[in-house]
């Protein structure tokens, strides 16, 4: 009786010193995205020939399709206005130490202390974008080209296309933009603009821009300096006033759409 029950705790013991079966590990499948870039279509064909030139000349209009945010700063002895712009969606923020503005695809807004801005918000919120960033601006959808007679500037003579655009197209579709550019570089050197904002009448009147130098900006040719001349009767007259720029930069990364809505303490 002894021996059987001490057999019994040897087997016993034996059985619980075996190691007890390991567990197999589940392995995971590790899936790995691999980020594809967008592939940005070249316009180029769409425009034409010397419009698809002048693009080329200052970086291709392909190249400026693959941004999303432009950002300059508008240089002013009380304070420098800092402009941000998405290239898409074209909402706008304009930040001063005295006032900040903003277009957030709907409405425009303004938020400041005092009346120390006195224009009009829908107006500005891209003013000075449209003239900074031609002349890629005119490769927006909805516009047609029009070949013009040469603008003669002393003994030169740049040659010229007219800009319209189609009805409802943005807040002032009766515009009308004069590009102007060297016949051998392509460059864009002189805009002619009409104001139709607040009339909504076409109108005959036409400003006129020098662009008279240029920044590399990320590939990008955009202008350094404005000049704004004296313009009647097809005569170029001497500059009245000037803007310069500073402070560039092109990104392809996206802006937080928060930055452009109205802050809520605004009315």
């Amino acid at each position: 009786m002894k021996k059987i029950t001490l057999f019994t705790l040897i087997l016993s013991v034996l059985f619980s010193c075996k190691e007890a079966p390991k567990e197999e590990k589940e392995e995971k499948e590790v899936v790995v995205e691999e980020k594809v870039e967008e592939v940005i279509p070249d316009r180029s064909e769409n425009f034409p020939k010397d419009i698809a030139a002048v693009f080329k000349a200052h970086g291709g209009i392909q190249a400026f399709d693959t941004q999303n945010t432009l950002i300059f700063e508008l240089s002013k002895p009380e304070g420098n206005e800092k402009h941000t712009t998405d290239l898409k969606t074209r909402h706008a923020r304009i930040e001063t130490d005295k006032f900040r503005l903003g277009f957030d695809g709907e409405e425009a807004w303004i938020e400041q202390d005092s009346t120390y801005f006195k224009g009009n918000p829908r107006f500005y919120h891209n003013l000075m974008f449209y003239f900074y960033a031609m002349p890629f601006v005119l490769g927006d959808d909805g516009i047609s080209y029009e070949k013009v007679e040469d603008l003669k500037v002393g003994e030169a003579s740049y040659p010229g296309y007219k800009i319209s655009y189609g009805e409802a197209i943005g807040d002032s579709p009766k515009d009308n933009y004069f590009v102007y550019y060297d016949s051998e570089s392509y460059q864009m050197k002189f805009l002619g603009y009409t104001v139709t904002f607040f009339s909504k009448e076409s109108s005959q009147k036409i400003s006129l821009i020098e662009y008279s130098d240029w920044n590399d900006i990320d590939g990008l040719l955009l202008p350094k300096t404005l000049k704004w001349r004296s313009y009647e009767d097809g005569i170029v007259g001497e500059v009245k006033s000037e803007r310069n720029f500073v402070n560039a930069s092109a990104s392809k990364e996206k802006m937080d759409a928060s930055i452009f809505s109205k802050p809520k303490e605004v009315e």
